[in-house]
């Protein structure tokens, strides 16, 4: 059955919950560095629904082992949530097995807001070649969080994939599985003038594909027709930058559209 716990940095458990269904686990003490959360679904379930936080949105996540952990971010890496994500000393964390009628609803199938950076054991996971100066709030993760808002730059609400004036910055979304999908969308952080924008890019899927795309300079979501593809990740690589001064081009959000496999 769904089981969450908390352990420390120690690897010593601090509170544990498990529950047929849908388990809930209440914890009332601060997080510290070190401590990190896991999630076990039902035997021979790997496709699962979490709630990280009561300040995140729910996940639906896919778990080769049947278990995913999340490390509980601190410091600098909290800048790109919620200022009350992880945050007191009451905390809820809840998590479900999904059959296979909800996986194979039509949806946006990168959309992770529990991914984090560095090895991922849940997917979609979202990384990249180059982050801004290493910073939280331009890393890969953030363009499959949910979050939209890009008429400015750096802490949340305004996180963003930053590429610190790469010329060879490429991003990929794994999918962990095989998905089906049949169209994108890219919404470009448009923090003008201070960002500028890519004109064109490149997207490659692992079947092989490649497509090429004209991109403009607009707020809103830029949406790309792809025809149908079974996949197991995406790629942006390519990305031509317009003439604008600014030295800053970034990507907010990257929704791709299909279904599991």
């Amino acid at each position: 059955m769904p089981k969450i716990q908390v352990f420390n940095a120690n690897h010593q458990c601090l509170a544990r919950a498990e529950r047929p269904g849908e388990v809930e686990l209440f914890y009332g003490a601060e997080y510290r560095p070190g401590d990190y959360l896991a999630v076990t679904l039902d035997e021979g379930c790997v496709y699962g629904a979490v709630r990280l936080d009561a300040a995140l949105d729910e996940a639906q996540v896919y778990m080769p082992a049947g278990r995913m952990t999340y490390r509980i971010e601190h410091g600098e890496g909290r800048l790109a949530f919620a200022p009350q994500a992880f945050a007191g000393t009451r905390h809820v964390v809840a998590a479900r097995a999904l059959d296979d009628a909800a996986r194979r609803v039509y949806r946006n199938v990168a959309l992770n807001p529990a991914d984090q950076r560095g090895e991922a054991d849940a997917y979609p996971h979202a990384h990249a070649n180059v982050e801004t100066r290493g910073e939280a709030v331009f890393a890969a993760r953030n363009v499959i969080d949910g979050m939209r808002l890009n008429n400015s730059h750096g802490e949340w609400p305004f996180q963003s994939w930053g590429i610190g004036a790469r010329t060879d910055a490429h991003l990929t979304v794994e999918f962990g599985r095989p998905v089906r999908v049949d169209a994108m969308a890219l919404t470009l952080r448009a923090d003008f003038p201070h960002d500028a924008y890519w004109t064109q890019a490149t997207v490659v899927l692992s079947d092989g594909t490649e497509q090429t795309f004209p991109l403009q300079r607009v707020a809103g979501r830029q949406r790309v027709e792809l025809g149908e593809h079974t996949v197991t990740w995406m790629r942006l690589e390519r990305l031509q930058k317009s003439d604008d001064p600014s030295a800053f081009p970034a990507l907010t959000e990257w929704e791709i559209y299909g279904r599991d496999a």
